[in-house]
């Protein structure tokens, strides 16, 4: 298991937006991400900057990458789009965070 933490930006005034939309995350979505070996996953915001945090437990490199390629990423990608600072092909622009403590 690998420890993933990257922070992205949330567009001002998109936080209930935001919440709702995650609260559910589409089904397929959902199953999409487990199939690919994701776990454990968790998105919080400093309210001061608007930036989000993202915690996930994945499998491995490889299988975190090939989630990107997969269409219902893409739907997502474009549904989240407007609300956050993306990419052109509308994935969200992600800084990965080096980790610097870890406690069992």
């Amino acid at each position: 298991m690998i420890r993933k933490v990257f922070k992205m930006k949330l567009l001002p005034n998109n936080l209930e937006e935001y919440t709702k939309r995650h609260n559910p995350i589409w089904l397929e979505l959902y199953d999409m991400l487990k199939e690919y070996g994701v776990t454990n996953y968790s998105i919080s915001l400093d309210e001061e900057t608007n930036s989000l945090f993202a915690y996930a437990e994945i499998a491995s490199e490889e299988m975190w990458a090939a989630i990107s390629k997969t269409e219902i990423c893409k739907k997502w990608w474009e549904h989240m789009a407007f609300l956050m600072e993306t990419n052109e092909d509308n994935s969200p622009v992600a800084t990965e965070l080096k980790e610097v403590f870890y406690m069992e």
